[in-house]
Parts: C-alpha cells; structure tokens; sequence
C-alpha cells in the first residue's frame, strides 16, 4: 500500500507550480500517492497543463485559505483555520495522511503543526533539522535551524537525542557511522569550559546520555564531516542555515563567472560538464527536500520558500522515509529515559543536601 503524503500547494513562493511539478515527479519516482491541499480551482489548472497527471496517484483537497509569508504565524494560525496548512495537517492526524509537506511561512508551519497535532510525550520543543552535505561525501545534521530561537539546556540534551535518533535512521545502511551517530555541540571552541552560559549548561546534560558525544565542535565543523549531528539552539542555527545557503550562492557565481573568463577556461568547462554537474548537485539544497519538524506526533516536513519541483519532490521522499522509520515511538522512548535520569540526578543531589565547608 502507498504512503499518502499531503502537500500544501499554496506555500512556495511560486505557488502551485513547483508544488504540482513537485508532486508529479514524486508520483512518478516513488511508491507514494501525493495529495495537494489549497485552492482546488487554482491547482487544478496547474495540473491540466501536465495532460497526464490523471494517470497518477494525485488528488485534491480543498483548503479554502492561505497563509502568507509575511503574516504573523501567531495570529495568521488562529485566524485562518481553514488554511492549507491546517487542512493539510488535519489529513495527518486523523490518518487521511502519513506526511505532510509545506513551504510556507515556517513559523506558521510550526505553530499549526504543534497546534493540530500535538508534541510527543516528554518533548518540550520540537525543533527543525536540515541536512548538509560533508567534504567527505557523507552528511551533518544541523538541530535546530529555526524553530527555538530561546532555548533552554534542557532543550539541547533534546534536540541531541531527536538528532541523533533521525541520523541513525535516514542513514541506516548509507553512511558507516549511522550505527552511532557522533554527537557535537555547536560552539566558539572545542574545550568543555568554552561558550556561553547555554552551552556550557547543555554541555553536562549531553555527556550523560547514552551516546557518542563528541564534545564541543565549531562552526567550520559543518562541512568538515567531523561530527554527523550539530546540537544547537534555533536562532544560531539558522544564521548558520542562511550564511551556508549564501555561500553555495556566491561559490556558484565565482564559478560560473571564472569559468566564462576565457576561451581556454571555457574549453575546459565543456570537457568537465560532468564534473561541475555532481558539483553542483552536491552544493543543491534542493537534493535534500526540506528539514523534519523533530518532536511531534507525525510527519511535518518545512521546505524552502523558494523550493523548485526537484526540492518538492525531495521533501515528498523524506516525509515517506520518515513516515515509515516509525521513529516518532523512538524518540519518546529515549527522551522518556533522559527525563528520568534528570529527576533521578535531582533526587540524588536534594538528598545529599547543600556540600559542608569543612570548617569550625
């Protein structure tokens, strides 16, 4: 039986296009029926310049509303209760869905998702986790990039846990450390004592659980494929989000243009086309869909607003990949574990009462 995945249409900043493309290719390429939710007449009439859409597993799903990306995700969430988020979101949690799919307004995204379908047991923040690629071919995931921009250390140790659990599974099989995941905190410098008050505080949280712990990594760590998931907090991970989506900008650019300098480098261009094509394929953010929503119960993918067909269809892989890890039970389990190691600690500490000074 195919995973049903549901897909806002109206969310991208070129909506539905992308969406209907997106969705196409993904009815194409996978085991997976494909449901875009939003303004029927207007997906429709997407639709109809692809003649042979019908002949796929694509259906619709009217949502009267759209959220746009500059509303305020508080107000836009309460009053548009109609929207395609939600719409989108409701098919989930009453099992009309496995996943859904947006490229809206994220924090609208957030909101609505915490909203429609609750958190998991024990998660006190659901955070987002993108997917880069690493020097040594192989990938980090970054958690969270945006959905805390206040976190908590408690928060980290769980983001740690989320991250380390979706590692393992999206790259079971794939990458060798996928077995056990090497854990790192994002930070100024890799010694325990450096950071702010966050990290430092996040940091003996972290070390106590049950996994590779690597300590604490740097901002150059990314790519360097030293760590496969960095802990962070919401707002430092997404400038670290944005300045890497402006770098693979400016690096194209460079290219491009040091390539069309001269005859002699143009020549050369030809003759590696393939090698600056996997280049380029590799540097696409497109290539990894979007980043799962980690911490609630279901599958809640956020794109990129400027998605292409190729991210849509990417993200319609993912939510099936995630639908089908049944992780959401994992993760419950390991924070579950945290939490009860954290209360027996407390316990422990109430009971030894305040240290004496050893003086008369």
């Amino acid at each position: 039986m195919p995973t049903i995945i549901a897909v806002d249409a109206m969310g991208a900043d070129r909506a539905p296009k992308p969406e209907v493309e997106g969705a196409i290719l993904a009815a194409r390429h996978y085991d997976v029926e494909v449901v875009l939710v939003g303004k029927e007449d207007v997906i429709r009439a997407e639709l109809d310049l692809h003649r042979f859409w019908r002949r796929l597993p694509i259906s619709m799903v009217n949502a009267a509303q759209v959220i746009g990306m500059q509303e305020k995700a508080a107000q836009a969430v309460r009053s548009k209760r109609e929207s395609s988020m939600r719409v989108g979101l409701r098919l989930v949690r009453d099992g009309h869905a496995d996943g859904f799919i947006t490229a809206g307004n994220t924090g609208a995204a957030m909101a609505t998702a915490k909203m429609v379908l609750g958190a998991i047991s024990g998660v006190d923040r659901p955070a987002l986790a993108a997917v880069f690629p690493t020097a040594q071919g192989t990938a980090t995931i970054l958690i969270d990039v945006g959905a805390n921009v206040d976190s908590k250390p408690q928060n980290l140790q769980q983001f740690a846990i989320m991250g380390d659990i979706y590692f393992s599974s999206i790259f079971s099989g794939r990458f060798p450390s996928a077995a056990h995941p090497r854990v790192g905190l994002l930070s100024i410098g890799e010694e325990e004592s450096k950071g702010n008050e966050l990290t430092r505080e996040a940091y003996k949280l972290i070390k106590e659980l049950p996994m590779n712990f690597v300590g604490n990594v740097e901002g150059r760590d990314l790519y360097n494929g030293k760590a496969d998931v960095l802990v962070c907090d919401g707002f430092v991970g997404n400038v670290a989000l944005k300045i890497s989506e402006g770098m693979v900008e400016t690096v194209r650019f460079l290219l491009k243009q040091s390539l069309q300098a001269t005859l002699s480098s143009q020549v050369g261009m030809l003759l590696s086309r393939k090698a600056f094509a996997d280049f380029k394929k590799r540097l696409d953010y497109s290539e990894y869909g979007g980043a799962p929503l980690l911490g609630i119960k279901g599958v809640c993918i956020v794109s990129h607003g400027s998605s292409n067909a190729n991210a849509i269809k990417n993200a319609v892989r993912v939510a099936m990949e995630f639908a089908n890890s049944k992780l959401n039970r994992t993760i419950e389990e390991r924070i579950a574990a945290a939490s009860r190691n954290r209360n027996n600690h407390a316990a422990e500490s109430a009971q030894a009462g305040p240290v004496g000074t050893g003086l008369v």
